[in-house]
Formats: structure tokens, C-alpha cells, sequence
């Protein structure tokens, strides 16, 4: 039996079948029209309507980048899922990436590509509280690639829902950390979506460049894809990464001439550095040389001024969620200056026991970031005590861009803590040295008494 929310949409079906002269079979009955379909027919949730060789297919929602994966997906879920592709750019502040997508995804049978530009929303809601956290995965990676995979996520999830998709797919592979970023947001945001991974999947066959470049051209697409190719990168507004050709090898230096995209080597930054100032209003980037602008705008500015001096490029061997040892060169130019300001006023601000704790939990944040974790009660409680300590990170910092150096030039803020009088070597009036006396008694005590145990054990023990 048809659904009945659905039977107005066969009596239309019907009527349009009528009005051109379509066969009466299909008009007999829902029940019929099912019966002669097939089993198969009644287990999907929409009208075949069966005119002109048109037929009405369930839709798929692709993360769609515009490379050969991806771009070799659209044919491969056609050809086995029967599939609408609906493709979906998530536009992160990839720039020229961007170009000729729409041109591309349709001339390999999508059905139409949705470009969304979440670049402030990004920004705002997914950088901000991790520059705040300070949260930084193994000590090195800025989470370029982890922090924007939820809004993907969650975008996707979007367009889904708006187009009455019945999956989403991905092109990240079995390997890599992506795909579980990505599954994680979409389950956590929409449980009921069916999520289909090509690289785990049994009917997909290729394993290479060359054999996808062969799938394409196989169904009649031939675009500008080279078996070689250069890096496996990913790029947003906040980095840039890079993996394969020689950085597979830790034992190769990575070839820096061919490599970089954002910035310069230190080697090649001018000889003669650059001041730069910042302010921060709770935690919040407001301005860079005293001009004021929105935090993605910030964060453009501080990429030109620190890939100009060779600021943020770091090679490190990651450790994968999926358990794999990883090696990757990132370029976070305006990231790692945003980072070192922030850092630079909070220390200023923050008393000892906050910083503390604050600093257990941006490596927590890290973690459950790079995870893929951030539709999570976790993150979100994370999150919240993190933002508590941002309340008066407000101020000023200046500081020197010099060969890859981020060099501190002054820090102010109407909420610092630093005391001079207090901080002084001099003697002022709000500390008396011999004060230190009984503190040292008492801080020490729990040592005294476990050297004087010992002491006596030692001594009976001869």
C-alpha cells in the first residue's frame, strides 16, 4: 500500500500520466502500480512516474571538492546506488580551488552543486574557541583540517534535509582521520541519513590515480587530472596541508621550493622585521594596525603578513585517531601569530591555578577536536569553562615578525595582574621578604618530614 501522506502525489503523478497520453497500467490503482513494479519499488519512499524515460530518484548528498575522488564518485554512485547527486561545496576559504566546479560536477552527471560559504561561521564559531583554548593537538598541529570538518558536517547535513536526501557521501579515505570526523558529525546531527564511504566500499574498485582517471574516462569524462599529480593537500582560510611525494619518507627533508603555497621559507622572509599590533576584547581578535575588522578578515591579514615572514610552517609525524603514525607539512601563517597573541595577553591576565587547569583543558579541547568529537556534550562543557576564562582577556599586544620568529614587543590590558611593585627586585610596600619564612615552612613541610623519616630509616638500617 502506498503511504498515505504520499497518495496525493500519486493522484498527481496520475493526472500528469493522463494529460499526455500515458499508458492506463500505470494509472490503475497504488496498489497495482506496486504490484507490477516489484518488491524493490515498494521499498523506496518515492513515485516513479514513467513518462519520456523520466523517473523520480532518490537523492544523495556529495562533499563535493572538485578533485579526481570526488569527482569520480558522481559516476560510481549512479552506476550503483541509481542515485540524484547533489553535490556540495563547503566553500572554508579554499579561493581559486573553487573555480569551475559548477562547470565540472554537472558535466560528470551531478544533478546540480550547491557552493555554501560558511567562512565566517567558521571562523566565528569553530576558530574563535580554539584560539581561546589555546588547543593545540601533539604540541604542534593548529587543527587546520579538524576544526573545519564539523561545519562541513553540519552544512551537509543542511542541504540534506533541504533537498529530502536519503544519504550523504564522502570521498575520505579508509585510512585517514576524515572519515570519521565527518561520520561522527553527520550521526550526531542526523542519525536517521544513510552515510555511504566509497573507499570502504566493497563495489569500489579503485585504488589509484591512474585507475580513477581510467573510471572517468571510461564513462566519457576527461578532465585535467594527472596520474602524478604533486601533494595530497587540504586548504581553508586557517592552513594549508601537505602529504605524499617525499614526506612519506621521515627521512626526507621536504622539498620547500615546490611545497609551499601561503608563505616563504625564514630563509628567503625579508631581512628587516615587521611590528605589528593586536587587540582582543574577551578573548576575541578586534583589530590588526589599529584598523578594526571581522575575525576572518583578521585572519587573511595576519596569512599575508606571517607567509611574508616565513611565519608557521612546521613539519611533524602525527598520531592518527584510526592508530596510524602520519607525516605532513602545515602552513598556519596567520594561525600561528593569532595563537602567540592570544597567548601572549591571556598569560598577563589569567591567575596561576585558571592558567593552570585552562591549560589541561585546551589540550583536552585538542583531542576531542581532532577526535571528531564536537557535537558532544564533552566539547560543549569544554568549551564553556574555557569561554569563563575569557571574560577579561581584553588588551593590547605588539609584537615583531622576523624569519620565521614571532618576537614580543609589549603587552597592555586595563585587567593585567602584573604588579611592578610586587614584581620588582626593589622592595615595595605590597611585599615584605621575611614574609617568605613561614611560606616556605609550610609549602616544605610534607618534604622535611619524608627527609627525616628517611634519614632515620637509613641510619637504623647501618
Amino acid at each position: 500500500m502506498l503511504r498515505k501522506d504520499r497518495e496525493s502525489e500519486y493522484s498527481q503523478a496520475c493526472d500528469s500520466c493522463a494529460s499526455n497520453g500515458a499508458s492506463r497500467w500505470f494509472q490503475s490503482s497504488p496498489d497495482n502500480v506496486h504490484a507490477r513494479m516489484g518488491r524493490a519499488a515498494t521499498l523506496r519512499p518515492f513515485l516513479y512516474h514513467i513518462y519520456g524515460g523520466l523517473i523520480m530518484k532518490e537523492k544523495v548528498v556529495l562533499a563535493y571538492s572538485g578533485g579526481l575522488d570526488t569527482t569520480a564518485i558522481i559516476p560510481w554512485l549512479k552506476e550503483n546506488y541509481d542515485y540524484e547527486v547533489i553535490c556540495v561545496c563547503i566553500d572554508c576559504g579554499q579561493g581559486s580551488e573553487l573555480d569551475g566546479l559548477d562547470e565540472r560536477a554537472k558535466a560528470c552527471g551531478a544533478s546540480k552543486l550547491y557552493i555554501e560559504d560558511v567562512i565566517d561561521e567558521f571562523c566565528d564559531e569553530y576558530i574563535v574557541p580554539c584560539v581561546q583554548g589555546h588547543a593545540i593537538y601533539e604540541n604542534k598541529y593548529l587543527l587546520g583540517t579538524s576544526m573545519a570538518r564539523p561545519v562541513i558536517a553540519k552544512r551537509l547535513v543542511e542541504i540534506a534535509r533541504k533537498e529530502g536526501a536519503v544519504a550523504i557521501c564522502h570521498g575520505a579515505t579508509g585510512k585517514g582521520n576524515d572519515q570519521i570526523r565527518f561520520e561522527l558529525g553527520i550521526k550526531a546531527l542526523a542519525p536517521d541519513i544513510k552515510i555511504i564511504a566509497p573507499w570502504r566500499n566493497d563495489k569500489w574498485n579503485m585504488d589509484s590515480r591512474e585507475s580513477e582517471i581510467e573510471y572517468c574516462r571510461a564513462h566519457g569524462i576527461d578532465l585535467p587530472f594527472a596520474a602524478d599529480s604533486s601533494y595530497s593537500r587540504d586548504r581553508n582560510l586557517w592552513h594549508i596541508s601537505h602529504e605524499g611525494l617525499e614526506l612519506e619518507d621521515p627521512a626526507n627533508e621536504p622539498n620547500y621550493e615546490h611545497l609551499l603555497v601561503l608563505g616563504t621559507t625564514p630563509e628567503k622572509a625579508p631581512d628587516e622585521g615587521e611590528y605589528v599590533t593586536m587587540t582582543f576584547e574577551k578573548g576575541v581578535p578586534k583589530s590588526v594596525n589599529g584598523k578594526a575588522m571581522k575575525v576572518s578578515d583578521i585572519i587573511r591579514e595576519l596569512n599575508r603578513l606571517g607567509g611574508k615572514h616565513g611565519i608557521g610552517i612546521i613539519d611533524i609525524v602525527e598520531n592518527r585517531v584510526v592508530g596510524m603514525k602520519s607525516r605532513g607539512v602545515y602552513e598556519t601563517p596567520g594561525g600561528t601569530i593569532l595563537y602567540e597573541a592570544h597567548q601572549q595577553l591571556e598569560e598577563l591576565i589569567l591567575d596561576r591555578d585558571t592558567y593552570a587547569v585552562k591549560e589541561e583543558m585546551g589540550n583536552k579541547l585538542a583531542q576531542i577536536v581532532y577526535e571528531g568529537k564536537w557535537f558532544s556534550p564533552l566539547r560543549e562543557a569544554t568549551q564553556a569553562f574555557i569561554e569563563s576564562t575569557q571574560q577579561y582577556v581584553t588588551g593590547e599586544v605588539k609584537f615583531k615578525l622576523y624569519k620565521g620568529n614571532i618576537i614580543k614587543a609589549g603587552t597592555t590590558s586595563p585587567y593585567s595582574l602584573y604588579n611592578e611593585s610586587l614584581a620588582s627586585f626593589t622592595t615595595g610596600d605590597l611585599y615584605d621578604h621575611h614574609d617568605a619564612d613561614g611560606f616556605i615552612t609550610l609549602f616544605g613541610l610534607s618534604t622535611k618530614v619524608r627527609a627525616m623519616k628517611m634519614q632515620e630509616v637509613n641510619k637504623n638500617g647501618k
